[in-house]
């Protein structure tokens, strides 16, 4: 243990010193702090911009309905023909013109009515435009039938069903899908964190062979336990980094909030929702007592056991992935031979994430869900989408729980053992570039 320790001491602190590791602990936080502030700036620039749309109505209907907003006013044409006022409106620049031409009815109307753009105009502009014809529209088809707009506002009366559980707490819609959110944060920092710092050990396996160090080195170590100590050191570097990183990214965020006004919200409120989700949303944040029920139920969250579980299961996967790079930095000689290594590692990574959010979101108890969350190698993230829910009753049982730490645990004993075979083999051979045939050849030495 005295060598191993000594390994450790020595990958880590070649990590630490490292000039580009010093350099990009430095300045990755002032990157992604920068990065966020300029999106939140260019956010608040593009919503500022007010598009002006000219409407020539040519009809005896919509006289009231276009309304100017924070980011659409409204001009009215008189007296002007469709071809006069494109002309106008072109060489003047506005951003469209609204044609209502002449008709019977308010139906007729829509059905002939046109939005001239220079260019193809943006779905939101669309969606707001036909939104205001639509309510036109209904309020016509109402007085066609006798109903008055008050009537049907009070048939058309939203209906929503009351949610709570057996022991008669209230519950609310999309909990399930924030606490899935929640733990795929989790499992996406640890996917992050083997994809870096597994690149980092299988860099410096490469670099020790290719300039002949290694050949000294193992003279006195035996090779597993330079594997372990160059995956052990390497963590401890990568944990010191992310920990910086954390911390500074959290104090210089709160810094630029407090220094440039930056709203956070509106950068989420201008993105790409579907409209029913931005509808909920909205509609969440005028309910006091169902946001009070959210906070109360992200409150509830077992933030103990899942951050208990986020070390284990960063562990564990950190090092089964760690030690498959290492096996492959040793294999080869330069960086290009790796790629044809690098997919099938990546994959249950990516598999991980893309269904596990899709199963964990739709039933987190369904056997795909299930199934990826005891697979060792999805597990580390898939696992942890499911333990927001918690343990027991309603959440993840305990024996999954366990089981997929055992499975986690055999499955890294398997694969050290297998990495240290071709780690041994590998780490003296040069010159030859390895295939499968080659590496399932070395583990039977």
């Amino acid at each position: 243990m005295g060598k191993l320790g000594l390994i450790i001491r020595r990958e880590y602190l070649a990590k630490v010193r490292n000039r580009s590791f010093i350099v990009m602990t430095i300045l990755s936080p002032l990157l992604i702090v920068g990065m966020i502030v300029l999106i939140a700036y260019l956010t608040k620039i593009n919503d500022n911009e007010k598009r002006v749309i000219s409407i020539l109505n040519e009809s005896a209907f919509f006289h009231q309905e276009f309304k100017p907003t924070e980011q659409i006013s409204y001009i009215h044409l008189d007296g002007l023909s469709l071809d006069d006022a494109k002309d106008s409106i072109n060489s003047m620049g506005y951003y469209g013109l609204l044609y209502l031409p002449y008709g019977k009815d308010v139906e007729q109307v829509a059905k002939s009515a046109y939005l001239y753009t220079k260019d193809n105009p943006n779905t939101q502009m669309t969606q707001h435009l036909e939104g205001i014809i639509q309510r036109r529209l209904r309020q016509g088809r109402l007085e066609k039938l006798g109903v008055s707009q008050d009537q049907f506002s009070q048939v058309e009366q939203p209906f929503e069903i009351n949610l709570a559980t057996f022991d008669g707490e209230k519950s609310v819609k999309g909990i399930n899908e924030i606490k899935a959110f929640i733990g795929g944060g989790f499992g996406y920092a640890i996917m992050m964190f083997i994809i870096i710092y597994g690149g980092f050990v299988m860099r410096s396996v490469i670099e020790e062979k290719t300039s002949r160090i290694i050949e000294v080195i193992i003279s006195s170590v035996k090779p597993f336990q330079l594997m372990l100590g160059k995956i052990i050191g390497t963590s401890l570097a990568g944990i010191t980094q992310f920990t910086i990183w954390l911390i500074s990214a959290s104090l210089l965020l709160f810094l630029a909030v407090m220094l440039f006004g930056i709203d956070l919200g509106s950068m989420a409120e201008s993105s790409n929702m579907p409209p029913g989700a931005m509808n909920e949303m909205s509609q969440l944040a005028t309910m006091d007592s169902e946001m009070m029920t959210y906070a109360r139920e992200i409150l509830d969250i077992p933030w103990g056991l899942l951050i208990v579980s986020f070390f284990i299961y960063f562990v564990l996967g950190y090092l089964i992935y760690s030690s498959i790079y290492a096996a492959i930095g040793a294999a080869v000689d330069n960086e290009t031979d790796t790629q044809q290594f690098i997919f099938p590692i990546i994959l249950p990574l990516m598999l991980a994430i893309y269904v596990g959010f899709f199963s964990v979101f739709s039933n987190p108890h369904g056997p795909i869900a299930v199934g990826f969350s005891l697979f060792p190698l999805t597990s580390p993230i898939v696992m942890l989408m499911r333990l927001p829910g918690g343990i027991g009753e309603g959440g993840v049982p305990l024996w999954q729980l366990l089981v997929s730490i055992a499975l986690l645990i055999i499955t890294f004993l398997g694969i050290v053992s297998l990495a240290a075979k071709i780690y041994r083999v590998g780490i003296l051979m040069y010159g030859k570039k390895p295939t499968y045939k080659e590496l399932i050849k070395w583990l039977r030495y």
